[in-house]
């Protein structure tokens, strides 16, 4: 893109706490910031003194709003009390287009409600896969269509992604050939995820060769299919005397890992870890030869892709996105059930036993495959093509929120009326003229060539 933009990637979920969606936001922001653009982050505190405004390198400038959470780092939807920070925030940086991130994120959902006031356009990405039946899908289900029927683009992490989120948000528009018939928003995009491979080296083998390590590294709840591991893992043990278990993670499932092993005997056989720190997980990954993934549901499994870099070959339960990540030689699928996972293992075991699985190479393909630059150049290229696109007028935000239903249509319908008439009340009581606007000292296309020229010299 020739002109530099400012951007503003919104979610509940950032540093310092650590996972997929927190290591995305920042690995795409740094290299958009390489690219020449400017880009802040804005997330809630965390108590007792992540409050404020902090920086991370590069340059990454981070707004800690001052809100509670309630459960798993995300905060109670409120819509209102957002508006006053945000209108600061984005009139004071300069802001041209906000990113929101994750479907569980209220401070993402309520920055698109609010940035067409300040002629700000609108992107989401979506990380996760939920399903339609229990009544907490059904919940926040209907709080991301209401969200996404004004966003200007969407991007997923996967395909099958793409299509669990086009359902939930209802993302369908008229047809040009036949206004009858309903099709897939043009602006939905697929972006994969990414890692630095160079984070992820195969280290040489320093155990014999005939014994082989089942690395688990993953959160121990139910949606990850730690039921099934802990039905496999003793079965595994007692069909090959060489291969031994190495688990790192913790979650409610831990006690049901703990009894098993107890139970059964094999506290020399499974290894328990707890807790792992993301600059931890090398470490643990050189450890074993075959990484196991049992998840019931996954979206994308960037474990699944550091371990294969990190040249352990690659058992996983085929569901969601997962098998789009590697090719199939690099990966062996069961189905989540303990007899097809234990078959999977089974023929794991004996594939890298025989020596036909090269680490080294896997680490090559993979760096390859996957490159964060590559990726924020695709979003790069999505953001070119929402800029240049015809805004949203109030109209048709609101004729869009009322399609939402009878019940969910007025309710939404009326948030975003109280919304304006908020947004024109601090308008008045506190004017743009009065505020302190951020000057930028440095030149975004000077620093872009300079990183450009690190990254060749390394």
């Amino acid at each position: 893109m020739k002109d530099a933009l400012s951007i503003a990637m919104i979610s509940d979920f950032f540093y310092p706490n650590v996972g997929g969606v927190e290591n995305h936001i920042y690995m795409l922001s740094t290299n958009l910031i390489r690219r020449g653009h400017k880009v802040i982050v804005i997330t809630h505190s965390h108590p007792p003194d992540r409050v404020g405004v902090r920086w991370l390198l590069p340059s990454l400038k981070v707004y800690y709003i001052p809100f509670m959470t309630i459960a798993s780092s995300a905060t109670l939807p409120n819509y209102f009390t957002f508006l006053p920070y945000f209108r600061t925030i984005i009139l004071r940086e300069h802001i041209n287009l906000i990113h929101a991130h994750a479907s569980l994120s209220s401070l993402g959902q309520e920055g698109i409600l609010h940035a067409h006031f300040f002629g700000v356009r609108t992107v989401f990405t979506d990380h996760s896969l939920f399903g339609f039946e229990d009544a907490a899908s059904i919940l926040t289900n209907k709080l991301l269509a209401a969200a996404l029927k004004n966003v200007d683009a969407v991007i997923c992490v996967s395909h099958t992604g793409r299509e669990n989120t086009v359902l939930r948000g209802q993302l369908f528009e008229p047809s040009e050939e036949d206004p009858s018939v309903s099709v897939v928003r043009s602006s939905v995009y697929t972006i994969p995820n990414a890692l630095v491979a160079e984070q992820f080296t195969p280290s040489p083998p320093s155990r014999p060769l005939d014994t082989i390590n089942i690395v688990v590294i993953s959160r121990l709840a139910y949606r990850k299919g730690i039921d099934l591991l802990v039905a496999t893992a003793p079965r595994i043990c007692a069909a090959f005397p060489n291969v031994n278990f190495i688990v790192g993670g913790d979650g409610p499932k831990l006690n049901d890992l703990l009894q098993a092993r107890e139970r059964l005997l094999l506290q020399d056989r499974i290894e328990l870890l707890g807790p792992i720190k993301h600059r931890d997980v090398r470490n643990v990954l050189t450890r074993g030869t075959i990484f196991l993934n049992t998840s019931l549901t996954e979206s994308f499994g960037i474990a699944i892709l550091e371990a294969a870099c990190t040249g352990l070959y690659v058992v996983s339960t085929r569901v969601g996105g997962v098998p789009e990540i590697l090719p199939e030689d690099m990966i062996s699928f069961a189905n989540p059930d303990e007899d097809d996972v234990f078959r999977a293992l089974s023929e794991a075991i004996q594939i890298v036993s025989a020596g036909d699985h090269d680490p080294l190479e896997a680490h090559a393909r993979v760096k390859q495959f996957y490159d964060w630059m590559h990726v924020a150049e695709r979003t790069e290229a999505v953001y070119n093509t929402v800029v240049r696109s015809e805004p949203i007028g109030f109209e048709t935000r609101v004729t869009r929120t009322m399609s939402l239903g009878p019940f969910a249509g007025l309710v939404y319908t009326a948030i975003l009326i109280v919304d304006c008439l908020f947004f024109l009340f601090l308008e008045w009581w506190m004017p743009r003229e009065d505020m302190d606007f951020v000057e930028e000292h440095w030149k975004p296309d000077v620093f872009a060539d300079f990183a450009g020229e690190i990254k060749r010299s390394t």
